[in-house]
């Protein structure tokens, strides 16, 4: 007989919720003006509702076991991630010289997405087995290294240079959270420094580099690499105080600014309802990212405290980085604004990623009876 804890409704977190709900109907807000008046087909906000519906499934299916769950199928679903990137790479779709989708005839599935939340599951399982006191040491890091360095080589032989630098991103906000002694941040900085100057030499394609003189000098190819960084300084500064009023923003209906329903979809918010707008949005944004550090304060086991802080430093990266591209502050990576732009594998992970910090704050009480 299937027994359920009622503690897990009465823990269920209305705030978290309320704040995804958010987030969300403003995104549907933004995607229809940014793609109005559609082309023909299927239009993308059509599309994105598709996907949400899809991604508030996922998110009932994760909120529905203990996350406990996810310390014994960790490695499985590392395993399973890995598999789905080699597939990418192989006989994956390739689109703008990228080769990063799986077409699953319903649904075409970026795997580097949903290697984010594998990496997460898969370091805060490690490190909730193995506690150093004292901190951990460069011999401690050896084995979380090489579970970030096997993906990371993978999506960037896609290429993607942006999502294989989240990786490192996410596993060294985790590292520098569960503690790391001070000759450990001296060797990783000198390595950092060492790699860097590698990766410009000998691993950095042409175009990339082009990016990082476009991030420096926009003006100097204002119609060429730097046309988009531009456009969307010139969109959203052109919002002022209140915005031009929602459907009217010219940028982005004038078609000056490309890609204004994906990884510059704010620039259509900002454009649309200006500072103030902005700042609304930025400080829903800050809400989420500060409710989600109290649900990791309040987990009730290590491996809950890593799963919550994981899922909060991704979005909280993801956001901060694709707001300074989008104004200007570093060159274009093709990160998206978590459930804001416009995409079905990253509104899944990130739903998912939501789902995980959820089924943490539902289950905070000790010897949870639930079962799935």
């Amino acid at each position: 007989m299937i027994r359920i804890d009622r503690r897990l409704f009465a823990h269920f977190d209305v705030v978290l919720m309320l704040l995804i709900l958010l987030i969300c109907t403003m995104a549907f807000f933004n995607l229809y003006s940014a793609s109005f008046p559609p082309k023909g087909g299927a239009a993308p906000y059509i599309r994105q509702g598709y996907f949400f519906c899809m991604a508030l499934c996922a998110f009932v299916f994760v909120i529905s076991f203990d996350y406990q769950a996810l310390h014994t199928w960790n490695y499985p679903i590392y395993g399973l991630v890995i598999i789905l990137l080699i597939l990418a790479e192989t006989i994956g779709n390739t689109a703008g010289g990228a080769q990063r989708w799986i077409d699953l005839g319903f649904f075409k599935l970026q795997p580097s997405e949903p290697a984010k939340l594998m990496l997460i599951i898969t370091l805060a399982s490690y490190f909730s087995r193995r506690e150093a006191n004292d901190g951990y040491s460069i011999k401690d890091l050896v084995v979380p290294g090489i579970l970030t360095g096997v993906p990371f080589i993978l999506i960037l032989l896609q290429p993607d240079l942006g999502t294989a630098l989240m990786l490192v991103i996410i596993a060294g906000s985790m590292a520098m959270f569960v503690k790391l002694r001070f000759s450990t941040y001296v060797i990783l900085g000198t390595l950092a420094l060492g790699l860097s100057v590698f990766a410009w030499e000998k691993v950095l394609k042409p175009y990339q580099k082009q990016r990082i003189f476009t991030f420096l000098e926009p003006e100097k190819d204002p119609m060429g690499h730097g046309y988009q960084v531009l456009q969307s300084k010139i969109a959203v500064g052109s919002g002022g105080k209140f915005g031009k009023g929602y459907l009217e923003g010219t940028q982005g209906h004038l078609h000056f600014l490309p890609e204004r329903h994906t990884d510059f979809a704010f620039s259509v918010w900002g454009e649309e309802w200006g500072f103030t707008g902005s700042l609304i949005l930025i400080g829903v944004y800050f809400f989420l990212i500060l409710w989600g550090l109290y649900v990791a304060m309040h987990a009730k086991d290590r491996f809950g405290v890593l799963l919550a802080f994981g899922v909060v430093s991704l979005i909280f990266w993801q956001a901060v980085i694709n707001l300074c591209m989008v104004l200007g502050f570093l060159p274009v990576v093709g990160i998206p604004l978590p459930l804001f732009s416009y995409g079905g594998s990253s509104l899944m992970t990130t739903m998912i990623g939501l789902g995980i910090l959820m089924n943490v704050r539902m289950r905070r009480f000790p010897n949870s009876l639930a079962r799935e």
